[in-house]
């Protein structure tokens, strides 16, 4: 079988598009995993829709296995494949096809880099405000199957909220095209919405259009230090009304989170001693008018002893500084042996509570190392770094019974950006109910009825 369709491919694809026997071995399937070779029967690299079209319709006629590879910066396994597998690689549709300025959107491949698409934005005075940290390396097919979040939610939403239009490929072959620049399109489904989160389980997408924004004539943030979760909350609500709708992103770190980030071997320095339980790093973006009021509602808020310090970052070298210390998870994940990654969300008044409950649970299993919690609390999500003295599963299943077991009761998710891939299914029912469940596999079943798309991510195959 898997000769035969490599075959098949070798006459859709020039040589030089199809990786295939000892030349797997120079490839991966995670950013973070570069010294395992890859499984796989073969890596396809289609340049064009038509060519994914074409090995989709040989891979549904042959009933093979598809895994898709964006930038393979996913946490939850979803680009892992097995030797029965043929992997898509989007990375050769790269292009940016168009960028409207005057309609403010922006058309591209499924494989072009999310900072390239920031890139072009502000080249034409414009601003794609998705941003992240593997924002370098992320592809945006990935971040559309996976919805991804990232720093700037509050103000401008998810990768959903975002995306206008969108070119996909079924299973069997067939290409929806609704590449369309609408804002207002209420004619029956929203059926881009689909394809949206749905981890490449029910198509690929091929291009997407984007909508852009004006691009903010300053940026200006501060780092805040405070002694209780409940000083954070109220804050985060004082600066939303103070900044009025130009706050557009709102961090926390924990003491030891700060300082792991801040301190050698970390290259930036802490801006504010350690001294603080609980650091906030936010970010406004608008009119000049940001930096005087900023740093008014700092002073009176110091004042009134409502924090207990704050500094102001306006140029772009403090800005680069500051938002370094966040953005860079590296060191963290350098301090924590068998580093266990979370991303999980809840109502922003809950994560206080919950994050202690799960810092005392996991000091209470003597093989845990450092865990460090941050997240993006003004719209809920918290992550969570957990180090272990070994990397056996029955220890990596009982953290996750710890993590995961507390936001049963609270209505909280399981993931809240980065999907659930193969490493977090088995969790599902802890944030969704049998009904909902039931759904999802009936859409899969009715968009890729022979099971081929991304195999046992979201859930496992009947």
């Amino acid at each position: 079988m898997g000769t035969d369709l490599v075959t098949e491919l070798k006459s859709i694809l020039p040589a030089s598009q199809l990786i295939t026997g000892k030349d797997l071995q120079d490839r991966y399937a995670h950013i973070w995993e570069m010294d395992r070779p890859i499984e796989a029967m073969a890596i396809a690299m289609p340049k064009s829709t038509a060519e994914v079209a074409g090995i989709l319709k040989c891979c549904y006629r042959n009933e093979v296995t598809v895994v898709v590879h964006g930038g393979l910066t996913n946490l939850v396994g979803s680009t892992r494949s097995t030797p029965s597998d043929l992997i898509v690689s989007m990375e050769k549709m790269n292009a940016i096809l168009e960028l409207d300025q005057n309609a403010r959107n922006i058309t591209v491949q499924a494989g072009v880099i999310l900072e390239s698409v920031q890139d072009a934005a502000a080249e034409a005075d414009l601003l794609f405000p998705l941003n992240f940290g593997a924002k370098g390396s992320a592809q945006i097919g990935g971040i559309i199957a996976s919805n991804a979040g990232g720093l700037r939610v509050i103000k401008y939403g998810m990768t959903r909220d975002l995306v206008m239009g969108l070119e996909v490929v079924l299973a069997d072959g067939t290409v929806i095209n609704s590449l369309k620049k609408l804002v207002k399109n209420n004619t029956g489904y929203d059926l881009k919405q689909l394809f949206i989160g749905s981890e490449g389980t029910l198509g690929i997408v091929t291009a997407a259009v984007l909508k852009l924004v004006e691009k903010p004539s300053f940026r200006g943030s501060a780092l805040v230090g405070l002694d209780s979760y409940d000083q954070v909350i109220q804050f985060f609500r004082r600066v939303d009304i103070n900044m009025a709708g130009a706050l557009s992103a709102f961090e926390i770190m924990w003491l030891e989170t700060y300082r792991a980030l801040s301190s050698p071997p970390s290259t930036p320095k802490a801006p504010l001693p350690y001294t603080y339980n609980f650091y906030v790093l936010f970010e406004c973006m608008g009119g000049s008018w940001i930096k005087d009021t900023l740093e008014e509602f700092l002073i009176e808020e110091v004042e009134k002893d409502r924090i207990r310090d704050a500094m102001p970052a306006f140029t772009q070298a403090e800005l680069d500084w500051f938002w370094m210390i966040r953005e860079d998870v590296g060191p963290m994940t350098g301090l924590c042996k068998n580093a266990q990654q979370f991303d999980i969300s809840m109502s922003p008044p809950l994560i206080g509570e919950y994050v202690q409950k799960v810092l005392s649970d996991l000091s209470d299993i003597d093989e845990i190392g450092p865990v460090f919690p941050f997240g993006h609390v003004g719209d809920g999500n918290i992550h969570l770094i957990v180090g272990k003295q070994t990397d056996d599963n029955s220890l990596t299943q009982r953290v996750n019974e710890v993590v995961y077991g507390h936001l049963q009761g609270i209505e909280g998710s399981v993931s809240a950006e980065h999907g659930i891939g193969l490493d977090k299914r088995a969790y599902l029912s802890y944030s969704r109910s049998p009904q909902e469940i039931a759904l999802m596999r009936s859409i899969k079943k009715a968009l890729d009825p022979r099971g081929i798309l991304n195999p046992g991510r979201i859930f496992a195959l009947d």
